[in-house]
């Protein structure tokens, strides 16, 4: 391995939650612990937990992301999730798969047995990505990069550019439930909408496409110190050819492939992969959320 190819990462993800009145009870689900791929090693990763959880449970989902559970029993007005991992990502080299988009979902078409299952499953509307709905909408963005011949990773790049330079980053125009349709008509959103938009185009035309989650180096302005907590959780996708297999890009900044990204989790949209989720009992009572990121070479 070429190590000038090869970057050095902690990051460290906190959540908390505080409560005007005391919880009695409550369950939480994460999926903060990065995974290992071919391309990202795991050399440490822990998930605390303030107050100390009454049970704690750890898993792999349907897709293999590694899946913490907790449940805390006492009465509480404050709950922070903290996950701190130690992880090394390669840079991954460019990609070539000549084979025309509409080969590959010919391909995808006649698709049988565990690569079916493992690819397939990406292919159809999910919670955020509702490709029957939208599917007009979705199919006028296809039509514009996806035209006859075109090889499948030069025609996604075309794509994954013409989000970067045609949609607005902008933090304050959509949330966790907003629907991809309104994206579409707004032109702009965060990562996660973006992510969702390149997915349903993708898969309006039958080509198979997941949502990522994980974190992304980010850089401060010249002149100016490095924030601690001033990064974010990011989201990006991946679509899969024949010769390359699964293949990362990023709409949000126009890469494929994508390098310095930390992957968490993948999944079918957002609603698979969500950082922590929960439920907790309690009196009715106003809550307070706040969330640091901290991405950081070692």
């Amino acid at each position: 391995m070429n190590e000038s190819a090869r970057r050095t990462y902690r990051v460290r993800h906190r959540t908390t939650y505080s409560y005007e009145s005391k919880m009695t009870d409550g369950y939480s689900v994460a999926a903060l612990s990065p995974r290992p791929t071919p391309w990202q090693q795991v050399i440490s990763s822990t998930i605390d937990v303030e107050p100390e959880p009454s049970e704690a449970d750890h898993y792999l989902d349907v897709f293999g992301n590694k899946i913490s559970q907790f449940g805390l029993h006492e009465p509480h007005t404050r709950m922070s999730v903290e996950a701190v991992s130690v992880v090394a990502v390669t840079e991954r080299t460019r990609v070539s798969d000549p084979t025309p988009w509409e080969t590959v979902v010919q391909t995808l078409d006649a698709m049988t047995g565990d690569l079916a299952i493992d690819v397939c499953f990406f292919r159809g509307a999910s919670t955020f990505v509702d490709v029957v709905q939208w599917n007009a909408q979705l199919r006028a963005l296809a039509d514009e990069v996806f035209v006859p011949g075109r090889p499948i990773v030069d025609a996604v790049g075309r794509l994954c550019t013409s989000i970067f330079e045609e949609f607005l980053f902008d933090p304050h125009s959509t949330d966790v439930s907003t629907p991809i349709d309104a994206v579409l008509a707004g032109r702009r959103g965060v990562c996660q909408d973006f992510a969702h938009v390149a997915i349903g185009v993708l898969r309006s035309i039958g080509l198979a496409a997941r949502y990522v989650s994980g974190y992304l180096e980010t850089e401060p302005p010249p002149g100016r110190e490095r924030l601690i907590g001033a990064d974010a959780s990011h989201a990006w996708c991946s679509f899969w050819t024949p010769n390359e297999g699964w293949v990362d890009f990023d709409p949000t900044n126009g890469h494929l492939p994508v390098n310095r990204h930390i992957t968490v989790a993948w999944g079918r949209d957002y609603a698979d992969v969500v950082p922590v989720r929960g439920v907790m009992i309690g009196p009715a009572s106003n809550q307070s959320l706040s969330v640091s990121v901290d991405v950081a070479p070692v």
